[in-house]
């Protein structure tokens, strides 16, 4: 089993990666902004849903694959900042599609199952994660307790209840910020495409930074 050191050294280091801004911060807080709170919530757990596959891949050796092949790496990488995009370029079409009160209609409201799904797709098309993990990993494991495998997945669960506590936070603050708008259909309009255009500079980042940066 997992010694409380290892766990506790490997949270606080989890907890200071996660807490600085990266790709995953500017999805929630695009989503938030195009959505709201209940879209940014539900898209925090869909995206963090989606790196439990990676944890898993990781725990049980087979992540070492996508970490070490270039072209899989690519493949997953690009399919992943192409649906960023997808998402954001949606949002900015359907910017005008809430009532008075900021509210999207409920034609146009979208499903926490679907919201979900499409968090989960941007979760588990980022091969970082997996490259994150197969790096980080390792170094918190206790070897001489033995059950490599499930001290990894604790870890992963650890990084897991951390992302999406933190990440909730932030949507929680979008999500604030663009009820704040909601008096204004206006300004809720700019701010939705506003998140759209987020999401879209950040598929295209994805996209075009290093192969395993």
């Amino acid at each position: 089993m997992l010694p409380a050191a290892s766990a506790g050294a490997f949270a606080l280091a989890a907890f200071a990666l996660i807490i600085i801004p990266g790709p995953s911060v500017l999805f929630v807080i695009g989503r938030s902004l195009a959505l709201g709170r209940r879209g940014g919530f539900l898209s925090v757990l869909g995206n963090a849903l989606g790196m439990l596959p990676a944890i898993i891949l990781v725990a049980f050796g087979v992540g070492t694959i996508v970490a070490e092949s270039v072209l899989l790496f690519a493949v997953i990488k690009y399919v992943g900042a192409a649906y960023v995009i997808y998402l954001g370029v949606q949002a900015i079409r359907h910017r005008h599609d809430h009532g008075d009160d900021g509210a999207a209609t409920v034609r146009t409201r979208p499903s926490s199952l679907r919201l979900v799904r499409e968090g989960f797709i941007v979760g588990i098309t980022n091969p970082k994660t997996v490259v994150f993990f197969v790096a980080v990993l390792p170094q918190f494991v206790h070897y001489e307790s033995g059950a490599i495998p499930v001290q990894m997945l604790t870890l992963g669960l650890i990084f897991f209840a951390i992302a999406l506590a933190s990440d909730g936070a932030w949507a929680l603050t979008a999500g604030t910020a663009r009820a704040w708008f909601a008096g204004s259909p206006r300004r809720l309009s700019r701010l939705t495409a506003g998140g759209g255009v987020m999401m879209i500079g950040l598929g295209g980042t994805l996209a075009l930074s290093g192969s395993k940066a």
